[in-house]
């Protein structure tokens, strides 16, 4: 017997007019990006581009060729969700020369669609409801809607200026109970801090107190200033465990359109991540991962040349900020500079951006 379906009196504009259209409480908890929408302003007036993060000049010649000749053979299709194996060893081999850290290609590398994606696979993996993450501010961007994608909990401690520095008091009430992760950048976006080993020995003392995970977005890694040097919190004791390392060659090769970037953690830890990478985004680029084993293999004087580069723009704007009623701080990793109370992020002669 045929049934009747009974049609509703309720109009859809009546429907709209109780309820928000099919926005989520997630992405209602935060704005779009203030730097893609700067990048838009300065695309329509014609002006430089102070916000978005990449450089002025091309990637290397040989990593280009590198990325044309894997499409040409047919390296198109897709890679190994957590990345191809020679990428990964590239990675490995990278590690182990440049920090003396030793990753298993197999078990402790998850290759992401950039560290952006990298950062929020692995806070979905390693986060619940409730739990708590340490960020340290100001900070890139993305990791407040990241926390609140994870619904988690941000606590903010303040890098104080003009070194940046911040307040080990003030880091140690900042964790509890409910802590699961820190969020290190460093060399920081947008203050161009690098932290010192006293200053991670702080950190990583307050994560094994209260067994928390320090999460690192390494991006600058290889451009600091002066006397200064890049430590992964990795390489401390008792830290290699508890860590999540995340880099990208955006940054370091000037491939920041590329989106291919990497995780490392220990074996419990990256079987999370894979997992939820592999849902998020399957896998990054194929022929750009074997572009990157050209990258990853580039000479000492590369990454030489590179520092001396950027440390040449950064002195030059510093020439230019330092008038008699101008405060600069000079950066020593990336190139943000702090004139009165005001920073100035400059792309064209930054690799980096950010977000006060």
């Amino acid at each position: 017997m045929a049934t009747s379906v009974q049609k509703t009196s309720v109009r859809p504009v009546e429907i709209l007019n109780r309820r928000p259209r099919f926005i989520s409480n997630r992405a209602s908890g935060f704005t779009e990006s203030v730097i893609r929408e700067m990048s838009r302003i300065a695309t329509e007036a014609g002006a430089v581009n102070l916000a978005q993060g990449f450089p002025d000049f091309a990637a290397p010649e040989e990593i280009k060729r590198a990325a044309e000749a894997a499409i040409q053979g047919d390296i198109n299709q897709y890679a190994v969700t957590w990345g191809a194996k020679p990428f990964r060893d590239a990675i490995v081999a990278k590690y182990k020369k440049w920090y003396g850290l030793n990753y298993d290609p197999e078990r402790e590398i998850t290759v992401c669609c950039g560290s952006t994606e990298g950062m929020v696979a692995s806070m979905l993996a390693v986060t619940n409801p409730g739990d708590e993450v340490i960020v340290f501010e100001p900070y890139y961007e993305s990791y407040g809607p990241d926390t609140l994608l994870c619904n988690a909990e941000r606590k903010l401690v303040k890098l104080h200026p003009p070194e940046f520095t911040f307040d080990p008091q003030e880091l140690r009430r900042a964790f509890s109970p409910k802590t699961k992760a820190i969020i290190l950048n460093s060399p920081n976006n947008p203050t161009g801090r690098v932290f010192s080993r006293g200053e991670l020995e702080q950190i990583a003392e307050l994560c094994g107190e209260f067994d928390a995970l320090a999460i690192t977005d390494e991006i600058y890694e290889h451009i600091v200033y002066g006397s200064a040097s890049h430590i992964p919190i990795a390489t401390l004791p008792g830290m290699r465990e508890r860590s999540v390392l995340i880099n990208s060659m955006s940054k370091t090769y000037s491939v920041t359109g590329w989106r291919v970037g990497w995780v490392l953690a220990a074996p419990d830890l990256t079987d999370s991540i894979r997992k939820v990478h592999d849902f998020l985004t399957v896998g990054a680029p194929a022929p750009l991962q074997q572009a990157g084993v050209v990258a990853l293999n580039m000479p000492d004087s590369y990454y030489q040349n590179l520092r001396s580069e950027y440390q040449d723009r950064r002195d030059m704007l510093l020439r230019v900020l330092e008038e008699p009623d101008s405060a600069v701080s000079s950066p020593t990793g990336r190139i943000t500079s702090w004139p009165t109370s005001v920073v100035l992020v400059l792309t064209t002669i930054t690799p980096s951006c950010g977000t006060w």
